[in-house]
């Protein structure tokens, strides 16, 4: 198939690149703490501050094959919920002919199980909708060697979408310089092609996360944060580390991922942090590949996260400060 608007490209071509790094049609974006509610739901209301997060992601870019990801997400500590509460918003468009949204709420419940040992129980729904445009595409069967794509089609493809329920959890553990995280997303395996297909549910996914905080300067205005990521879906395991340096106003991050499809990836980053605003910004490219399909450039992302209310950290429960990455 291929979809004529902003230069013709070949949409099996794109299937292909995608599935490198998808599982279920869902992307990996590694341990990324400005997208916690899709990724664990007991780090959501951990920070404390009611934070909004807006992130944006062009995959694959300079390829031309018009695959984006927009994530909107709002969390916070609610004292009368003993508990963090949120709810995110994620739009997946994939060269103008796939488009996945999902919509949902996330809680966790706090409570201290020792004298430094804080952990955070959550639950996340979530409604997904899959939609097609097949306005302007070209089927094979279309296609005239000598004259261009001017054959009529014998094959008609149906625009109905199609909305699924999908469920998450995870459990959040902190103490004061280390946090660690195990979460599993979709528990009910929702199908977001059809109810034939197989290959289109979203598999059940294990993700544990490893996040420190430690101090480098006697004023403790510089610290390191070491990072560790261990991602397992059905036919995708992938794991990283790398660590972010932070100082009041700016970061630089620098992550390692690797997956069983034998790709090498590098993922540097920084962030800039202006009062209760923060910018940032994460390049990935690969440096090795176990497929020869896989672009040089695999994503950029940028975004901010905005803090909108003043808990106060001494009181009620243990938070924590995500690494800027």
């Amino acid at each position: 198939m291929i979809k004529q608007p902003g230069g013709n490209f070949v949409f099996i071509l794109i299937t292909l690149i995608i599935s490198l790094n998808i599982s279920g049609q869902e992307y990996s974006s590694g341990p990324d703490y400005q997208m916690t509610l899709l990724s664990n739901p007991g780090l959501t209301g951990a920070e404390g501050d009611g934070y909004i997060r807006l992130s944006y992601m062009n995959h694959y870019p300079g390829n031309n094959y018009d695959l984006h990801s927009v994530h909107l997400s709002y969390d916070g500590y609610f004292p009368a919920l003993h508990g963090g509460a949120g709810f995110f918003l994620s739009n997946d468009y994939m060269g103008g002919i796939v488009n996945n949204l999902r919509s949902g709420f996330s809680y966790a419940y706090f409570f201290q199980a020792g004298k430094n040992l804080f952990i955070a129980a959550g639950l996340s729904a979530s409604l997904y909708h899959r939609g097609y445009n097949f306005g302007g595409a070209v089927l094979p069967d279309q296609i005239d060697p000598l004259g261009g794509s001017t054959i009529p089609s014998g094959e008609i493809l149906s625009e109905r979408g199609r909305n699924v329920l999908d469920l998450g959890t995870g459990f959040l553990f902190m103490t004061e310089k280390l946090l660690w995280g195990i979460s599993v997303c979709h528990l009910t395996e929702p199908d977001i092609g059809s109810a034939e297909a197989s290959e289109s549910k979203l598999n059940r996914r294990l993700l544990l996360h490893f996040a420190g905080d430690f101090n480098i300067s006697k004023e403790k205005n510089l610290k390191i944060r070491p990072l560790a990521v261990f991602d397992l879906r059905e036919g995708f395991m992938s794991t990283g580390a790398g660590a972010v340096l932070e100082s009041k106003y700016l970061s630089v991050s620098s992550l390692f991922l690797t997956d069983n499809k034998k790709n090498f990836d590098l993922q540097p980053g920084f962030s800039v942090s202006v009062g209760s605003l923060v910018l940032f910004y994460n390049y990935r490219f690969n440096i090795a590949s176990g497929n020869n399909l896989l672009p040089f450039s695999l994503l950029h992302r940028t975004g901010i996260a905005l803090s909108l209310n003043n808990f106060d950290k001494r009181k009620s429960v243990k938070t924590i400060n995500f690494p800027k990455l």
